[in-house]
């Protein structure tokens, strides 16, 4: 049976109330005191003023919510804005509560089909019961789906996602304005843009790894294309959601810089094809939007030496220590004065009980 129409606006109300109502309990509980010097604490590691062996800071109190905080499925987050909201302030208000070091922050959390959805790939949803975001399909027709993407140029930017994307950025400066002590404390995070050949491969499929060797031309214009649309949805996304140009937070982590790019694909690549392939487009994106930090799973000692000469390039966030050569990592990251965020924790803790410097530039949580 179908939901009557004044059914359906009895939901929505009840749900703006209780986001009013969280909203309003979150902002009670955030304390400039606690709050500026958790900040504080994190521009003196960025800023290379901390002395420590592994950088670790905590609030200076919890702050307890005054009920519990529902939990909101990913699902349902992606197909409503104010079920969005609430999962993304309630990391928020588990921080408070735990008295962690995470600075506070949000996103719109739609995954990593963002920019391939804008470029035309359709989006694959998740089964409900995986409670994990989405992603995207390769485009149908192959090397002719790709041709066909070319042969379009530059797309509309509300395309796909994009749409989404920007609409939940106005409804959070929205309430940031709304409630002042969240919005002076809360950062809003890029979306998840990924990088260039993260978004090639979306786009292109498991093919991509034959055709950069029998098509390399036909694969530097498309990353081509994608990093020009990540540019301009970046400045689109500046002009909605401006932050400061020195430093960023993403994940609840503070870098210098602006963007967190990812290169989750690069392990795929030998270091030559890194080279050729990705070190350009990253290098372009940190050159044109302010430096920043890049993300990057499973193995990746074989380009690292490559990725460190990076201009602007200012922290990693690596989430597999086990499957690289710490040492290369360290030699080629803090070695350099390149920061590690959010590196797990045995990882570190091993470095440090084989007497290794981790030179104040280490974070875990």
């Amino acid at each position: 049976m179908r939901k009557s129409e004044e059914d359906t606006s009895v939901e929505i109300a009840t749900e703006i109330t209780m986001l009013e109502v969280l909203l309003e309990d979150l902002e009670r509980r955030l304390d400039p005191r606690v709050e500026d010097a958790l900040h504080d604490e994190w521009k003196r590691f960025v800023d290379g003023e901390w002395r420590g062996d592994i950088f670790s800071p905590r609030r200076m109190r919890a702050a307890p919510a005054l009920s519990g905080w529902p939990e909101v499925p990913v699902n349902e987050a992606i197909a409503d804005a104010e079920r969005m909201a609430i999962q993304q302030f309630g990391t928020c208000s588990r921080s408070l509560e735990a008295g962690d070091g995470a600075l506070l922050a949000v996103r719109c959390n739609y995954g990593t089909g963002i920019l391939p959805s804008v470029l035309g790939a359709d989006l694959f949803i998740m089964p409900a019961e995986t409670n994990t975001l989405p992603t995207s399909i390769p485009i149908q027709g192959g090397v002719d789906g790709i041709k066909a993407i070319l042969d379009r140029g530059a797309p509309n930017l509300r395309a796909g996602l994009g749409a989404r994307v920007f609409e939940m950025a106005e409804r959070y400066m929205a309430l940031f304005e709304r409630y002042p002590l969240i919005g002076r404390y809360t950062h809003l995070y890029h979306p998840d843009l990924q990088g260039p050949m993260d978004v090639c491969e979306l786009l292109w499929g498991s093919s991509l790894f034959l055709d950069a060797l029998d098509r390399p031309d036909l694969v530097h214009a498309l990353l081509n294309l994608i990093t020009e649309t990540y540019i301009r949805f970046m400045r689109e996304w500046d002009r909605l959601a401006p932050a400061g140009a020195q430093y960023a937070v993403h994940w609840s982590l503070l870098h210098a810089g602006h963007i967190m790019l990812r290169d989750d694909s690069a392990m795929n690549f030998s270091p030559a094809m890194f080279r050729e392939f990705i070190l350009p487009y990253d290098q372009r994106l940190l050159d044109e939007l302010g430096g920043g930090a890049i993300h990057f799973c499973g193995k990746g000692d074989h380009y690292i030496e490559q990725m460190s000469t990076l201009r602007g390039l200012t922290a990693i966030n690596m989430s597999q220590p086990e499957y690289n050569d710490m040492e290369t990592i360290y030699r080629n990251t803090i070695d350099k004065g390149i920061l590690l965020l959010a590196l797990p924790r045995p990882a570190a803790e091993d470095a440090l009980r084989r007497g290794r410097d981790l030179r104040n530039r280490v974070h875990c949580w």
